[in-house]
């Protein structure tokens, strides 16, 4: 895994993502020097920077259409080789107009433009089918490939293991399991090797090729965990991991059933200084008021289409609970009937619900009826990026239900979250405790860099309507 700024991203995905830029780069050089050489002019200086410079271009500009397809998005929703092909596909359709810009009417007008365009697309197009169809299956695979060592036998060891092969997260392979001082009868999954204690971990690790130990044992203290060996094996360079540190690097989302308030206090991150808050309202500004301006037309749309479908507020206000825990009135536009709650109880929303009208279907589904929520963000009250807020009502049940829910309220909810892209539509308290997880990720670890990450994944939810409504 590489920690960018402090998100994790899998070498996996970079992988992918450098291919991508490569495989583009050399598209757009390819395919001028074919032309060249098809129409008997020799390379000269000029032409053969002006290649290199749109190359670049497009380089950068291709990978930026994949990750708005959803190419590089990681995760339980994670797609297969042939899925992640065709959404990169559709990428290089949308940036051909770019690469026409960039590399091509720069230098050529006319037929030739188009002959030259169509040497770089076939380019492009040959290069991601084998780049993506065989390499990278092939090449990646072994590249990455994590040898993973679990320390203990029980429910948590048990636990991690399921979760690896259940996500299918790529490029891990659990070797075994290295019993530790339990107190309960261990696992009986036969699929795995139970190493007997009398090895040594460092054995262990030389004679399977280990690269990687998971010390999946939630009562750590009275002797349970061999701290020594494990010391010996973190001095060698392999990467010593507990559960939250763990599911926090794969997952993207810290589970609180193997937290603890000392890793909250004495951990990385939560940092919500001075510095960051400027630099996040100062991204909210322009980010809302850019997306005002594009949206206005569909919202000026939405609130006729509203008016005309069923009587009723255009706008729909709910109390929500904000930064601190101190409560605000979010926007949206009315996706449900005017006696959605006529008996005043709050009442949690669920799939196909019979309640939302069949503007409001559209809109959900779309996301446009959180347009609203704009004028939130520039008030101050909400970010584009962070928790999504809940009712009163809810909080003070989650709170009672769900470890650490305060936490949450930390930083300013937000119109979309890492949680919205992670994780299924769902509305109960379980599915809020999976969302929960996701945003006590996004707290310890936000930055620009993870707020762009989310504002990119948006756009494919909303695209492929994957992800929560």
């Amino acid at each position: 895994m590489f920690r960018v700024f402090q998100h994790h991203i899998s070498i996996a995905t970079l992988s992918e993502l450098l291919a991508d830029s490569l495989t583009s780069f050399l598209a757009i050089v390819l395919g001028v020097m074919t032309f060249l050489h098809m129409s008997g002019t020799s390379p000269d200086l000029v032409s053969m920077s002006t290649a290199l410079w749109a190359g670049l271009g497009f380089a950068f500009v291709m990978p930026l259409h994949c990750g708005l397809l959803g190419v590089y998005r990681e995760g339980s929703e994670r797609k297969t080789p042939r899925a992640k092909l065709g959404r990169a596909l559709l990428g290089c359709l949308l940036g051909a107009p770019i690469a026409y810009q960039l590399a091509i009417k720069t230098m050529l007008d006319g037929t030739q433009a188009y002959q030259l365009m169509g040497f770089a697309a076939a380019y492009l197009v040959f290069g991601l089918v084998v780049v993506r169809g065989y390499l990278m299956t092939t090449w990646r695979s072994a590249f990455v490939q994590q040898r993973i060592l679990i320390v203990g036998t029980g429910k948590e060891a048990h636990s991690v293991a399921s979760d690896l092969k259940a996500r299918r997260v790529q490029g891990h392979s659990v070797i075994g399991f290295y019993p530790a001082g339990e107190a309960d009868h261990g696992v009986t999954d036969k699929r795995f090797n139970i190493f007997s204690s009398a090895l040594s971990i460092k054995d262990i690790i030389q004679s399977h090729e280990i690269n990687q130990i998971i010390v999946a044992v939630k009562e750590q203290r009275g002797g349970n965990v061999p701290m020594d060996q494990l010391l010996s094996a973190r001095i060698q360079g392999i990467p010593v991991l507990d559960l939250a540190a763990f599911y926090e690097q794969t997952t993207g989302e810290v589970p609180v059933d193997s937290l603890k308030a000392s890793w909250l206090v004495y951990g990385q991150g939560f940092a919500q200084d001075r510095t960051r808050m400027a630099i996040k309202r100062l991204f909210d500004i322009v980010s809302s008021s850019t997306l005002l301006l594009l949206a206005s037309p569909i919202m000026l749309i939405t609130m006729l289409a509203i008016k005309l479908e069923s009587e009723g507020p255009i706008i729909y206000r709910q109390e929500r609970v904000g930064l601190g825990g101190k409560s605000f009135m979010c926007l949206k536009f009315r996706s449900m009937s005017t006696d959605a709650e006529k008996d005043g109880v709050a009442v949690w929303a669920k799939k196909n619900d019979s309640r939302v009208t069949r503007v409001g279907a559209f809109i959900r589904k779309t996301r446009i009826d959180e347009l609203p929520q704009i004028l939130s963000v520039l008030k101050g009250e909400m970010s584009m990026v962070g928790p999504r807020p809940e009712r009163p009502t809810f909080v003070e049940q989650l709170k009672q239900q769900i470890p650490y829910y305060d936490i949450r309220h930390s930083v300013k909810p937000g119109v979309t979250g890492w949680a919205q892209v992670k994780y299924s539509y769902g509305a109960s308290v379980e599915d809020a405790l999976h969302k929960h997880q996701y945003d006590l990720y996004y707290v310890k670890n936000n930055s620009l860099f993870l707020d762009l990450l989310i504002l990119f994944e948006t756009v494919s939810v909303v695209i492929f309507r994957e992800g929560s409504q």
